[in-house]
């Protein structure tokens, strides 16, 4: 993919030129060229340097797996401009964390019945691992969701007065209108101006850095995932009068629960529009003629994803044998789509659940323990020739 002023990965790395070709005593080099030796070691290093995988970089998302042990420095992954503010709100990033942890399940919620299950690797900076090299609609969902999930963590955070910095919205102020008449506002509005802020500032920091055509696609993807969460402001009202006759009201903004924002982007998931950079890699163009033209609302990406049938580490897929698919869905959890066709294995498991819970006063409650056995179906891993084709 091109980039402003930058080439690829591989081609920054130094190559040698070659030198004059090693002297054997017995036997000197051809006067045309350099010597067997020297073309072949040459040969070696570029063929290394093609195929030498891209660097993954650590990120911010890992902020997630550190809970209440946020110590800016030790943070891998943040660039100078994210560490300073790491440094100058360490509450944020606390709240921040917390927010991290939010979307994370939610990205898993969204995708548990498909091939890719937005799975993160323990102890691992990348969080997701080499799944996110690739410019595919699987990166687009997952940086539009970071971003919405920080501008979610931060705003409330604010509302529920855990920051120094912020409370609830200054600027919602005096009498407005609405389809039932007339209100006066007042309450604690989310202050979703100072989440999309920070957001901005924090997220969009490593992005504006490198400023190349996947910083540019992660640009717009992080201000999908900002715009998504004021989408779904509320308003919420308290009716004041005789006998809740509602002759005031009074009311304030509020956030709706972040699985209205992840049902959002899971469709705009599935919608995502395929680009490609401009020549001069300031803006998209639809990736062939007759595509539609990408929006602001919509998440963008640049490259095809993987099957994600099989183990594949260098495209970062885990493969789906093993995970638990039905037997008789037609979706992508049916074990025909969600195993690739390899077939499943099938197991009896007695599961003991809590049943025909009671409450007796005072203050307790007894349930039995119901035993239910059900069929488990897990899909088979390919064969090994198979695998090594497919990979």
């Amino acid at each position: 993919m091109l980039s402003r002023g930058g080439t690829e990965e591989a081609a920054r790395l130094p190559v040698p030129a070659p030198g004059p070709a090693p002297r054997h005593p017995a036997r000197a080099a051809a006067p045309d060229g350099p010597g067997v030796p020297a073309r072949f070691g040459l040969a070696c290093l570029l063929l290394l340097l093609l195929t030498l995988p891209p660097r993954v970089d650590a990120s911010w998302w890992y902020i997630g797996a550190l809970g209440a042990r946020v110590i800016c420095d030790n943070i891998p992954g943040l660039v100078s401009r994210q560490r300073q503010l790491c440094q100058r709100y360490p509450d944020i990033m606390r709240s921040l964390g917390e927010g991290a942890r939010d979307w994370i399940r939610e990205c898993q919620h969204q995708f548990r019945h498909h091939r890719w299950n937005c799975t993160t690797l323990d102890r691992d900076h990348t969080v997701f691992g080499r799944v996110m090299l690739r410019s595919s609609r699987e990166a687009a969902f997952v940086y539009a969701i970071s971003s919405a999930g920080v501008v979610h963590a931060i705003t409330r955070a604010c509302s529920q007065g855990e920051l120094s910095v912020c409370s609830c919205d200054p600027y919602t102020r005096g009498r407005d209108r609405d389809q039932r008449g007339d209100f006066d506002w007042g309450g604690c509005s989310d202050n979703i101006h100072y989440g999309v802020r920070f957001a901005k500032a924090f997220v969009d920091a490593k992005e504006k850095r490198l400023k190349d055509a996947r910083a540019l696609m992660n640009l717009h993807n992080n201000r999908c995932g900002r715009t998504a969460v004021r989408r779904f402001l509320k308003l919420e009202c308290k009716c004041h009068g005789v006998s809740g006759s509602c002759t005031l009201r009074t009311c304030w903004h509020a956030l709706s629960d972040f699985r209205r924002t992840g049902d959002y982007l899971r469709r705009r998931y599935d919608g995502a529009v395929q680009v490609t950079a401009t020549q001069d890699g300031a803006n998209f163009t639809a990736a062939r003629q007759g595509y539609r033209h990408a929006t602001r609302a919509d998440l963008v990406y640049f490259d095809n994803s993987p099957d994600y049938c099989v183990l594949d580490k260098a495209a970062g897929s885990l493969g789906t044998a093993g995970r638990v698919c039905s037997k008789t869905s037609r979706g992508t959890d049916g074990c025909e789509v969600m195993c690739c066709g390899r077939g499943y294995d099938t197991t009896r498991v007695t599961r003991v659940t809590q049943c025909e819970c009671k409450f007796h006063w005072c203050c307790a409650v007894r349930c039995k323990e119901c035993r239910d056995t059900v069929d488990v179906h897990t899909c088979k891993a390919p064969k090994k020739a198979e695998w090594l084709d497919q990979a």
